[in-house]
């Protein structure tokens, strides 16, 4: 259904972008996502397709064998994929996460690694920082590693380490000074690429978490486990900092990805208010019916032109935080209030299998909560923004 809204973006080489991003998805209809809904399966032959598409590969530079892109154009990726009826959250994470590696990372460590990540012999799409005792409070987070000559001693907990199952290597943030011997709450932290096909079973347990929608999350457990120290990026006591910038990536692309579900959702609703027809009259022909979805369309307008200045500001290599947080927000909602519009304009059929519309529903709700909820955005504007006292 996707093409019926024009896209804001600009033209040339991302439009071409996305032209091929939906030829892809026409092979990945809504049967094979309710096919892999109905198994929890995890769509590797999507996650395939977009591999070898190059299309994951976006962000990694062409000196490394990727396609060199822009946060714009990954941005479209994203959304497209969403905006055709798919999910992108199988394999996102490896867009965002190989950012740390890429800015961060010494040059052995990119050849190492981004060259086989480029290629689709290595997934990274795991990213091991939320705990069950912090949440997204992650200067409190409780997982150590432990210098013990030529490695690492990783003991710890993950929680929602979504893909970890589907991964070949997880990026993981780890305490390596306590936090009463460091001077502020941000240091101390350290940054590692964790070679999982090696650490499985070796210290490493991974145990999948069932959720309301097939999203492939794990819990993870660390019991020992040894990380060679040439696997730590950059300095040790500073990955805090590291994982600042990917989160601003994650931000913008999982923004775009819900621009993407509100475009879906408000293509299949006009579509829909067209056809059915009741007391002798399409029922998008009355306004309580079509007042809804222009509402909807507009939210998504504006969150998407919020969505592409993140994406600017990124690119030009300037402060990205308050866009980067204020898109996902705005986006979160505009993708939030499509699928409950999109619901009530379908009726009862929202809520039947066969047309998709509670699948993406589903999975649209993750983003008012993940990767950052909200709340959090709202008080990272109020203090960092408008000045005004720590909340928390």
């Amino acid at each position: 259904m996707s093409g019926q809204i024009e896209d804001l973006s600009d033209g040339g080489e991302i439009a071409a972008i996305r032209e091929a991003v939906r030829a892809l998805c026409a092979d990945f209809p809504g049967e094979y996502w309710r096919e892999c809904d109905r198994a929890r399966a995890y769509p590797a032959a999507f996650v395939d397709a977009l591999t070898r598409a190059g299309f994951l590969a976006a962000l990694i530079p062409e000196a490394y064998g990727g396609s060199g892109l822009s946060m714009r154009a990954a941005a479209a990726i994203m959304e497209e994929i969403h905006a055709d009826g798919c999910n992108g959250a199988a394999c996102h994470a490896q867009m965002y996460t190989m950012g740390t590696l890429l800015r961060h990372g010494s040059e052995a460590q990119k050849q190492a690694y981004l060259p086989a990540i480029a290629r689709g012999e290595l997934r990274l799409q795991a990213f091991g920082v939320t705990e069950p005792t912090s949440g997204t409070d992650t200067l409190s987070l409780r997982t150590t590693a432990a210098r013990a000559g030529d490695a690492y001693i990783v003991n710890g907990q993950k929680i929602w380490t979504s893909r970890a199952e589907y991964s070949d290597l997880m990026l993981l943030l780890a305490r390596t000074t306590p936090r009463e011997h460091v001077t502020r709450r941000t240091d101390g932290l350290s940054v590692f690429l964790v070679d999982m096909r090696a650490a499985k079973d070796k210290g490493l347990t991974i145990r999948p978490i069932r959720t309301m929608m097939n999203h492939a999350t794990t819990e993870v457990f660390f019991d020992n486990m040894r990380v060679p120290a040439a696997n730590l990026i950059g300095e040790e006591g500073k990955g805090f900092r590291y994982i600042l910038s990917g989160m601003n990536a994650e931000r913008i692309l999982i923004a775009a990805e819900c621009i993407g579900d509100a475009k879906w959702f408000i293509d299949r609703a006009a579509s829909y208010a067209k056809e059915r027809v009741l007391f002798g009259r399409p029922i998008g022909q009355n306004q309580g019916v079509q007042f809804p979805i222009a509402r909807a369309y507009a939210q998504m307008r504006a969150a998407e032109l919020m969505v592409q200045e993140a994406a600017r500001k990124y690119e030009a290599g300037a402060d990205s935080g308050a866009e980067a947080n204020m898109a996902k927000l705005l986006a979160a909602d505009a993708s939030w209030a499509a699928a409950d519009m999109c619901v009530q304009t379908h009726g009862g059929f929202g809520f039947a299998e066969e047309y998709d519309v509670e699948r993406k529903f589903r999975e649209t709700r993750l983003y008012q909560v993940a990767p950052i909820s909200t709340n959090l955005i709202l008080s990272y504007l109020a203090e960092h923004v408008l000045g005004l006292p720590r909340s928390y």
